[in-house]
């Protein structure tokens, strides 16, 4: 072999292991995309659902204090709920939170706002609690539809992972191909002894 076809050869295995390396590359930042949407299931999607399932049965709690009193509920068991439900929406406010979720949020917290003030009026005045069962309503509609977006966001890291994870194989495939082209080409290499041409006499 001359050293030009030899330069040619070494050119050419140089070529295939920079493709490995490329598709490596490309495996890792597939691997990170994984990683990031395992970890946003978990901190922005289970603890969120866990958070909304908390101040939902914090609301189903003060519908049964009103509707088991014959006339207001004990004020302390109501402040003690209450306080639940303002440190579940502050660690809500934690996550990682979504167009869809923050208008949610937003009209959520207004609508706890807005029955912590009925409560008060009513609890003032003596009141009939019958508007309060309204509010806790929308309330509960708010947390079910954020717990909607909790389950579609889930699943949109789910594809994503899913893809990342698609792309990971078929680099692996494509890198398994390389490697076994790349182990011929060398046996050919070292293996392959050109015939010298008989010289003329």
């Amino acid at each position: 072999m001359t050293l030009f076809t030899k330069i040619k050869w070494v050119l050419g295995i140089m070529v295939v292991f920079l493709l490995i390396l490329m598709t490596n590359l490309i495996d890792r930042q597939n691997f990170v995309v994984v990683k990031d949407s395992i970890e946003t299931i978990y901190a922005d999607r289970l603890v969120a659902q866990d958070i909304i399932f908390d101040l939902y049965q914090s609301v189903l709690e003060k519908e049964v204090l009103y509707a088991k009193a014959a006339d207001l509920p004990p004020k302390n068991r109501l402040s003690t709920i209450d306080a639940r439900v303002t440190q579940s929406l502050e660690l809500f406010a934690t996550t990682k939170l979504t167009e869809r979720e923050k208008v949610i949020f937003t009209q959520l917290q207004q609508t706890v706002a807005d029955l912590r003030r009925l409560e008060t009026t009513v609890v003032a005045e003596q009141s009939a609690p019958e508007a309060i069962s309204e509010q806790l309503t929308a309330v509960k509609e708010q947390l079910t539809a954020l717990s909607a977006v909790q389950l579609s966001e889930g699943k949109q890291q789910l594809f994503k992972s899913q893809k990342a994870i698609g792309s990971a194989e078929l680099f692996t495939q494509l890198e398994i191909g390389a490697l076994i082209v790349l182990a011929l080409a060398i046996q050919l290499i070292l293996l392959y002894t050109p015939r010298v041409a008989e010289q003329e006499v």
